[in-house]
């Protein structure tokens, strides 16, 4: 069966699903009946891509464009120009939405639609459907109170519920005005309705979802309406129910503090970025951040709370310098959160911390992601150094599989240490990709006695009670005597020698 419209998108892992596809299906009116969802990955390639879409003989085909598959839609938006000329091609999503800072996607489309798309994006379906064929490429989306709106949590399908995230929004908008987010543009934070919102909230749970990831950027803006909600799901706690939310990290009240206090272990995740502790830093992007109630949060909800921390810092921001990351990152670690994400700094279009690209000679890479290459105060050298940094990091510090180690690493010199022993990985492995995880075991082993100094029978003790958690098959090479390697070396054929014998 062909469906006129296709509203379609390339996630970045299966396991994503595109919540702006299925706001615009719900929107459709009548429309809905000719149209269809068809998600893809970035891993799969534009060619089978363009043969499944072709196969709806679809007229129109709208893509949703962000700076993590600009490329990839790119590819498919091209090849779909070649081989059918014909079919409409309206593309929309943050990363076209800022003319004239925009993508070639944006001249490969017919139409673009710029903000919001559930009243454009229908409207203009209908006049090309009728044959009216509108004067303007750049269309402006327009934006609805959030109340006449048509939520979209039914056409979460039963296979998202089975296998992919189920994402969630209690409210849109922002009204911080930090220069490095798009949420700058927001004129301010607007709650949906709170029945409504809870009502859909019920259903799936009886649909069977327990992960709930809430995409709100400020959930804890309005705390009773935060309160409401979590209270919600507190009255229908599982065991296997698990509730993601993006935090203020300067703005919990004794309100607040008392209901989280009630969640059990590992049922909340929070998402807190931090991004910077450096005061000037923050002024000079419209940061308002109080970074004493920052830290003192930070502290009460991992001493008072089982709730995962996911903290978040960037690195490359306008007068950024080595020396300023690091107090940041020291500064967190003292916190210890469970995990610290080390963002480097990327291009958005139509942010407004664009203005600061000549005064801090900031340089991005032209291609996808635009992440920073240098800047006034930071050089090509040194931001190649904290890329290896933040890989290793999340191998080793973020994935919780050195939990015994690490201490042995950071010692009272977090970041000079990890960098340390980064830039010495690097040397040793030549990669920052691909390393197994006995193999890191084993590496780690080296620079910790010969680079760090540290005692043989130390570094055996800690990395052993990690490997033992870590059930990984075999030996390690450190824990091999002089005698069982001449034994395997000498008398143990592999597997590919075992199958000609």
């Amino acid at each position: 069966m062909s469906s006129a419209i296709i509203l379609s998108t390339l996630n970045a892992r299966y396991m994503h699903t595109a919540f702006g596809l299925r706001y615009l299906y719900a929107n459709m009116g009548a429309l809905q009946e000719q149209s269809k969802i068809l998600e893809f990955t970035i891993h799969e390639l534009p060619l089978n891509i363009v043969e499944r879409l072709l196969a709806e003989q679809p007229k129109i085909i709208g893509f949703s464009v962000y700076i993590w598959n600009v490329k990839e839609v790119s590819q498919t938006v091209a090849l779909l120009k070649q081989i059918a000329p014909d079919v409409i091609i309206i593309v929309g999503g943050p990363e076209v939405s800022y003319e004239p800072d925009v993508p070639d996607v944006a001249e490969l489309a017919d139409f673009v639609i710029s903000g919001v798309g559930e009243v454009s994006f229908p409207n203009l379906c209908q006049q090309l459907l009728d044959g009216k064929q509108p004067k303007i490429k750049f269309i402006d989306g327009e934006a609805l109170p959030l109340e006449q709106l048509t939520l979209p949590y039914d056409f979460y399908s039963d296979e998202d519920i089975q296998h992919r995230l189920i994402y969630v929004e209690a409210s849109r908008g922002c009204p911080f005005k930090c220069e490095f987010c798009l949420s700058a543009l927001d004129k301010t934070a607007t709650a949906f309705a709170l029945d409504p919102f809870l009502m859909e909230m019920e259903k799936l749970l009886k649909r069977g979802v327990r992960n709930f990831k809430f995409i709100d950027r400020t959930f804890n803006l309005k705390i009773s309406t935060s309160i409401a909600i979590l209270d919600f799901f507190l009255e229908r706690m599982t065991d296997d129910l698990y509730l993601h939310f993006e935090v203020v990290p300067d703005n919990l009240p004794d309100r607040l503090k008392a209901v989280l206090q009630r969640f059990p272990a590992n049922s909340l995740q929070f998402e807190i970025g931090v991004q910077t502790f450096d005061s000037d830093i923050q002024a000079l992007i419209n940061r308002k951040q109080n970074n004493d109630k920052t830290k003192a949060n930070l502290t009460w909800l991992r001493e008072h709370t089982g709730a995962h921390l996911h903290t978040d810092l960037i690195f490359g921001l306008p007068s950024d310098t080595l020396e300023n990351f690091a107090h940041s990152f020291d500064q967190l670690i003292a916190l210890k959160p469970h995990e610290i994400q080390l963002g480097i700094l990327k291009r958005l279009r139509g942010a407004p911390l664009n203005r600061h690209n000549e005064s801090y000679q900031l340089r991005y890479n032209p291609e996808p992601p635009y992440n920073i290459l240098t800047t006034r105060d930071i050089d090509f050298t040194s931001m190649q150094r904290v890329n290896r940094f933040a890989r290793y990091w999340d191998m080793i510090g973020n994935s919780g599989r050195f939990s015994n180690t690490l201490p042995l690493i950071l010692a009272d010199q977090p970041f000079k240490r990890f960098m340390q022993l980064s830039d010495t990985l690097y040397e040793r492995a030549d990669s920052t990709w691909k390393i197994a995880l006995k193999r890191l075991f084993e590496l780690l082993y080296t620079i910790l006695t010969d680079d760090f100094e540290l005692s043989a029978d130390t570094v055996k003790h800690h990395l052993s009670l990690d490997y033992s958690r870590a059930k990984i098959k075999g030996v390690p090479s450190y824990e091999l005597t002089v005698e069982t390697h001449k034994i395997k070396k000498q008398g143990t054929p592999n597997k590919r020698q075992l199958m000609h014998s």
